[in-house]
């Protein structure tokens, strides 16, 4: 039996893809570093995921067209920051464009210049080790040289379009 090389063509549009996928809730994070020049970078995503525990290895993905790619490809470091729930406010103004960001945004100064969010639920600040090219966008595997958590902090949820927070059940 002979097996095809190639996927065969969506039998589905790009709106019910991206429908369908937003059926898997996500957590939110903003993703910080500092270009060469030393200006802030950040952006919101949810394309965030674990990869290895030995070494710690995490990957996240960044649309090719994003105005931040030339920043975060050559950086050395960037910090992932998962938001917490009362964060809803920070997520949005990070994924929205022509604004400062960066105005009255608590933050430390991480690893090589990456901002890590006061507040947040937990950040990991990595050493940039690899990117794919894949489809449209990029896949970042950072390698965690730090990371910190607040016990006990809700985070901010992202589900079908929409922000909510944690609810036991």
């Amino acid at each position: 039996m002979t097996t095809s090389r190639r996927a065969k063509p969506p039998t589905f549009s790009p709106s019910e893809f991206r429908e369908a996928l937003g059926m898997f809730a996500t957590g939110v994070t903003i993703v910080t570093a500092r270009s060469a020049e030393g200006a802030l970078v950040g952006l919101t995503a949810n394309s965030f995921n674990s990869v290895s525990l030995a070494p710690p290895l995490v990957l996240w993905s960044l649309a090719r067209a994003a105005g931040s790619m030339p920043a975060l490809s050559a950086g050395s470091h960037y910090a992932i920051n998962i938001l917490a729930a009362n964060q809803k406010g920070l997520a949005e103004r990070f994924a929205t464009k022509n604004i400062d960001r960066w105005a009255d945004v608590a933050f430390t100064e991480g690893l090589g210049g990456a901002p890590v969010l006061a507040g947040a639920a937990a950040s990991f600040e990595c050493f940039n080790r690899s990117r794919y090219d894949e489809g449209d966008h990029v896949i970042f595997v950072g390698e965690v040289e730090r990371c910190t958590h607040n016990a006990g902090a809700s985070p901010l949820l992202f589900h079908g379009g929409r922000f909510y927070t944690e609810h036991p059940l």
